[in-house]
């Protein structure tokens, strides 16, 4: 039985990872470990908290001696990192923590899983590590671009990724590193893109748009992305980096303009705000290397994805206020208690 160790796994993208192995891998069992910040929440894994394959934990990813006491009694042989501060906004009003999650979380869990000799390590990183494309560039990014970042986000993952690529020089870590591009799906909290805007949008609320809208992202849906990582984790060689796309770039208004004409909301909400400072203009990924290496692809097109999130919030208008209102706490709270 394979016996994983999901760090950040009550968050949007390792919350989708975590439901999608427990169902679609009964041999494997997951331990699930998440200090359950502000973008950790326990609603997105109700059905699988007492799931028999599934162990949750609350801590934090800078505490060694916890972690190195969840590897000894788990009998732990893979770590996948989806713990992370991943907001850019964020990262420019208060770096601080990004460093201290992304970089000095991150090198804690490598510490143990060189000491306690886990047999692989798959670091969770992002596109945002290269830094920004023209928009009339017909480049894109492969693993061998440079990394150079551009927010403090993005510094904090781009020094996580060669702390990771150190570690397995110096220690001989069997690592891997997956970057991808912009994610979207259900259980994403309601501050990225496509979560807000529906969310206002719902609520006749104004649709805030940094510039002119313009910036272009390539669209990932969540599902995809964890059925690359499941890929890298059982069939990649360890010390290979790997881009995954959706192939699917977009710029910002034409998202919102799909969400407005989905939800029948007039273009009028949107408005145009002050631009954030050092805004990148253009990612996109270059993702041949896990099609063609790992027999892998977005399997969800863009408007199948767009149009499966748009439901799934309509159908779950209770997580969205919850998230919203911040209530999300108080259940979680009392749900941790209780276990």
């Amino acid at each position: 039985m394979r016996r994983i160790l999901v760090t950040g796994g009550a968050g949007f993208i390792g919350s989708n990872f975590v439901r999608m192995v427990l169902a679609e891998h009964p041999d494997c069992l997951v331990v699930n470990f998440d200090k359950l910040t502000y973008a950790g929440n326990l609603e997105n894994l109700t059905e699988f908290l007492n799931h028999p394959k599934h162990k949750f934990i609350k801590g934090d990813i800078c505490d060694g001696a916890l972690v190195e006491k969840i590897i000894d009694e788990h009998r732990i042989d893979a770590i996948i990192n989806f713990a992370a501060e991943s907001h850019v906004d964020r990262s420019i009003t208060g770096p601080k923590v990004f460093i201290e999650t992304n970089v000095t979380g991150t090198l804690t869990l490598l510490e143990a899983a060189r000491d306690k000799k886990v047999a692989r390590f798959v670091h969770i990183s992002t596109d945002e590590v290269y830094g920004s494309l023209a928009l009339e560039e017909d480049a894109k990014f492969t693993e061998q671009t440079p990394p150079s970042p551009n927010s403090p986000y993005s510094a904090s993952k781009a020094a996580a990724d060669h702390l990771v690529k150190a570690f397995g020089h110096t220690w001989d870590v069997k690592y891997n590193i997956t970057r991808s591009s912009n994610n979207y799906g259900p259980y994403q909290f309601p501050e990225k893109l496509i979560p807000l805007m529906i969310n206002n949008a719902l609520n006749g609320k104004e649709l805030p748009v940094y510039g002119d809208g313009l910036y272009v992202r390539d669209w990932l849906y969540v599902y995809d992305h964890c059925a690359a990582v499941w890929k890298v984790l059982t069939e990649a060689p360890p010390g290979e980096v790997y881009n995954i796309g959706g192939c699917n770039e977009k710029t910002n208004l034409e998202v919102i303009d799909v969400i407005l004409g989905r939800l029948g909301k007039p273009k009028s909400l949107i408005k145009h705000v002050t631009d954030r400072p050092g805004h990148d203009r253009r990612y996109a990924i270059d993702a041949d290397k896990i099609i063609q290496d790992l027999d892998w692809k977005p399997s969800v097109g863009f408007e199948e994805g767009i149009n499966k999130t748009i439901d799934w919030y309509l159908q779950n208008e209770k997580w969205l206020s919850n998230v919203a209102s911040g209530d999300y706490q108080k259940y979680y709270e009392q749900m941790y208690k209780n276990r």
